[in-house]
């Protein structure tokens, strides 16, 4: 089964639709979980907020090593802490997040990445969907990067861990093939 955190806000239903996930922020069902995908959409602090009670058992079932897909805001919680707001996330990265410096990254643009089971049979060159204020700067985690304002990490995986800074359920082929692809991990 595939746990989709609910954390009070995020793009749940295109997420649970492509993935064939469960909707939850109820601790049983994500420690029963085979997988977990964070979908993200809102706020860094609102969603450090949203999980505070669930947020202990996603990072035992990630340190133990359930895979996990980070969308968009579900790649930032990864990080300690943003300049969008208080609050600290799950910390698997100690870094603070960036605000852009001239606006925010909306529409369509090509991630730079590294061959990974989680692209495969997706074209270098691809368009994905992208809606943000803040990114990761680039770091021995990067494993795709994205070029608006500068460069910035769009893609990260480590063992488990899979995270994206753009919306695969909004990016077409390319993003449902990325989705399928977590989808079919062992």
């Amino acid at each position: 089964m595939i746990a989709i955190i609910d954390y009070g806000s995020g793009n749940l239903a295109s997420v649970e639709k492509a993935l064939h996930g469960v909707v939850t922020s109820d601790p049983y069902k994500i420690d029963m979980a085979d997988k977990i995908v964070f979908p993200g959409a809102g706020s860094f602090s609102a969603a450090v907020s949203g999980i505070k009670n669930i947020r202990d058992i996603i990072i035992e079932k990630i340190r133990n090593g359930t895979p996990y897909l980070g969308i968009c805001l579900g790649l930032e919680i990864l990080f300690s802490e943003s300049e969008e707001g208080p609050g600290t996330g799950l910390s698997f990265f100690n870094e603070r997040l960036k605000r852009f410096k001239k606006g925010i990254h909306m529409g369509w643009n090509t991630v730079e990445f590294n061959d990974n089971i989680i692209f495969s049979g997706i074209k270098k060159g691809e368009y994905f969907y992208f809606v943000h204020r803040y990114y990761a700067p680039l770091g021995s985690y990067t494993c795709g990067k994205t070029f608006f304002n500068g460069y910035f990490t769009s893609f990260i995986n480590i063992n488990n861990i899979y995270a994206v800074q753009f919306h695969p359920e909004k990016s077409g082929e390319p993003g449902l093939k990325l989705l399928r692809n977590f989808g079919e991990l062992a």
